[in-house]
């Protein structure tokens, strides 16, 4: 949502007495005094670079933001090497990733046992037998590498990035279909199944964490989620308060005109992350160059500013429709790696 729109409603809003916890923050900056780091904030700290991978069926429909009512069969990826992309994450330096295994099409890349909307639905993928999620955290784990889980709350995800809802088709508010009329009790079922099935998970990733739908309810959910697994890291996307999340983030993007040094102010103390995009877009589309990647000199800048101001950066480079990471981002992680003289990077 465009920032000055944001502000405008804010306004009215509280004008009214009103609040509107789901809307994308303002910018600010952390608070000055931030509580005093705990352990498991701290080995976040550790990691300080990470892979983001916006990777569903968005990836198939030219969409940043699919609604759900796509055909799964669409869900084809030809060649899908997770392997490729954790040996791309260790050739730049990085030692976390983050894979969108639900994002607002409600479609999850594994068999849940709560819905259909899911792998199991994607006949063109191992005969609806695949398991994404497992495949990722198998190859991230073999590496040494954390494995974070991305998981997108309900919302309104229609009439934008030319995604309509099909006339007479339902808004499924980014959820599976059978989560209607309990959005909270779904979202903690499969929590559960992801905090369960999965072996341990380093970072929970939530998005729109404050909706106008369950908003009321995400510290209960968040409480649900550690009880499950303690030594996961919540992280609440755009939240900047550590009664929400674990971790500050900062979805760097959504600050037009701002740059990282203006967003993470230099006086920052506090556990952070700010998410970035080395390509034009969140997801792959064959609608756009590809090719047109952020530098490898800046996103080192990014990652070094990042770094000196209690921040992890994590860096989303998006797998194609074959399932694999393109040549160019490849090779600009590689490029990166140099920069970074990572060991072992290519020449």
């Amino acid at each position: 949502m465009n920032l000055s729109i944001v502000r405008s409603i804010r306004r009215c809003l509280a004008a009214a007495g009103l609040t509107a916890v789901w809307l994308a923050p303002a910018p600010s900056a952390p608070a000055a005094e931030a509580p005093a780091a705990t352990p498991l904030q701290e080995e976040f700290l550790r990691w300080k670079f990470g892979l983001f991978l916006h990777f569903n069926v968005a990836t198939f429909n030219n969409q940043e933001w699919a609604n759900g009512h796509e055909d799964p069969a669409t869900f084809a990826p030809s060649r899908l090497d997770c392997g490729q992309w954790a040996d791309a994450a260790r050739a730049a330096g990085m030692k976390y990733a983050v894979l969108t295994v639900k994002h607002t099409g409600g479609w999850c890349l594994w068999d849940s046992r709560h819905t259909a909307h899911d792998a199991t639905a994607f006949r063109n993928f191992k005969d609806g037998k695949g398991d994404v999620v497992r495949e990722f955290v198998d190859a991230f784990r073999a590496r040494g590498l954390k494995v974070g889980l991305y998981y997108c709350m309900p919302g309104t995800y229609t009439g934008k990035y030319g995604n309509t809802l099909p006339e007479g088709k339902p808004d499924l508010h980014g959820l599976p279909p059978e989560a209607e009329g309990d959005f909270t009790g779904f979202i903690r079922k499969q929590f559960t199944e992801l905090l369960t099935d999965y072996g341990p998970i380093d970072l929970l990733w939530i998005d729109q964490w404050g909706n106008k739908y369950t908003g009321k309810d995400w510290l209960a959910i968040k409480d649900h989620a550690k009880a499950r697994q303690p030594d996961c890291i919540v992280l609440a996307n755009n939240a900047h308060d550590f009664r929400q999340t674990d971790i500050l983030g900062f979805e760097l993007p959504i600050f037009r005109g701002k740059t990282l040094a203006e967003v993470l102010p230099a006086t920052n103390t506090a556990p952070t992350e700010v998410c970035d995009k080395l390509g034009p877009g969140w997801f792959w589309s064959d609608r756009r160059d590809e090719s047109k990647l952020m530098p490898a000199e800046e996103a080192v800048a990014r990652l070094r500013l990042s770094n000196e101001r209690r921040a992890n950066y994590l860096l989303n480079v998006p797998p194609d429709n074959t399932g694999r990471l393109p040549e160019a981002s490849v090779l600009r992680l590689q490029e990166i790696g140099r920069l970074l003289g990572v060991a072992g990077a290519k020449p």
